[in-house]
């Protein structure tokens, strides 16, 4: 069997910036589903929601399987360890309490806490 290159993150970021296929993959978190049940809830064309789900499988996110005359997905988990694997890398940088912040910023003016 032939193994495919996995996709590039690039793939998987442009996949994941469309909010369409981020509902699609969240549909895809419970069971797998058949395309015309992913189709049901969003207002648009059949052949669009194809097109979503042909970049998601493009870039390693579904992966999708014909079982008799209906075509299914499946989410693959794995396909975002890349991707949250680098994004990981920026956790280390602690968040910002912007309430202390701001009380830290309120004492350096000289002007009353709000």
């Amino acid at each position: 069997m032939m193994r495919l290159p996995a996709p590039s993150l690039d793939q998987v970021f442009m996949a994941l910036a469309d909010p369409t296929r981020r509902a699609i993959l969240a549909m895809l978190l419970e069971d797998d589903m058949a395309v015309t049940d992913v189709a049901e809830p969003f207002s648009m064309s059949l052949a669009a929601i194809s097109k979503h789900l042909m970049i998601l499988a493009n870039a390693g996110l579904i992966s999708q399987e014909k079982r008799g005359r209906v075509k299914w997905c499946k989410l693959e988990p794995d396909a975002l360890r890349e991707a949250s694997v680098w994004m990981q890398a920026f956790g280390q940088f602690e968040a910002v309490n912007l309430d202390a912040f701001e009380r830290f910023l309120a004492k350096e003016l000289g002007t009353p806490e709000p």
